[in-house]
């Protein structure tokens, strides 16, 4: 399930809170952001952004940042989402830009598979603004390669449901019906068949092309040594420029 996250701009018109106020809130550590993403850009959780409106509400009933403190020290306020925000700071999390960066390809190609529905963001908020944790980038490198295998996005995106039906499988094994279980193994036992038999002829086909290459590269420079070594080539050489 995708986590609702706000990036600062949409937390300071949502919020009502200027620029300089949330970053005095901050300085003062009555708030914090809850991670940031690739090129540093910060963003926040609901709880975060909760927690910023109970304060823009103090402040508005006269209260200062000193009391405010003291507030939060005697009766507390959200303070995040727990373990949960805690892992989102240890890990680092991409923009679109960001991801298609790691990876070699344009950010149309990323919002496109997410289109498709074979990736999706792991935070996302109601501006459009998404993250993607850095385990994509070798799922989206995975995506590029069954390309190259001649795979349409079509049957990426079926590969993909099916390694997140497995994922699923994996962490509650209830989470199907025994029947419907037995047939998505089954039926990623047949896909996994189908490209290893595939990736065989890739393969070949490769090893074919490589003996070709060896081949052509030796025949190649031999024409050249020869070349170089004809007297026609020396006469031209030698030949007096207009």
């Amino acid at each position: 399930m995708k986590k609702e996250i706000f990036s600062r701009t949409e937390v300071l018109e949502r919020a009502g809170v200027a620029d300089k106020t949330l970053a005095a809130w901050e300085g003062t550590k009555l708030i914090r952001a809850d991670g940031a993403t690739n090129g540093g850009v910060p963003f926040y959780t609901r709880t975060a952004f909760d927690r910023i409106v109970q304060i823009r509400k103090l402040v508005d009933l006269g209260y200062g940042p000193e009391a405010i403190a003291k507030i939060v020290k005697k009766v507390g306020l959200p303070r995040g989402e727990g373990a949960a925000a805690e892992k989102a700071k240890s890990r680092e999390y991409l923009t679109v830009g960001g991801l298609a960066e790691r990876i070699g390809t344009s950010p149309r190609a990323i919002k496109h598979w997410e289109d498709k529905g074979i990736i999706e963001p792991d935070m996302r908020s109601e501006g459009g603004f998404r993250l993607y944790a850095d385990h994509w980038v070798y799922l989206c490198k995975l995506i590029l390669d069954l390309q190259l295998f001649g795979y349409s996005l079509e049957e990426i995106k079926v590969v993909s449901g099916l390694f997140r039906d497995i994922l699923a499988i994996e962490t509650d094994p209830s989470v199907f019906s025994p029947a419907e279980t037995a047939r998505k193994l089954d039926e990623m036992l047949a896909r996994i068949d189908a490209l290893f038999a595939k990736m065989n002829l890739f393969k070949q086909g490769i090893e074919r092309w490589e003996d070709l290459l060896k081949k052509k590269r030796k025949e190649i420079h031999r024409l050249k040594d020869e070349n170089a070594k004809s007297p026609r080539a020396h006469s031209i050489k030698d030949r007096p420029r207009p």
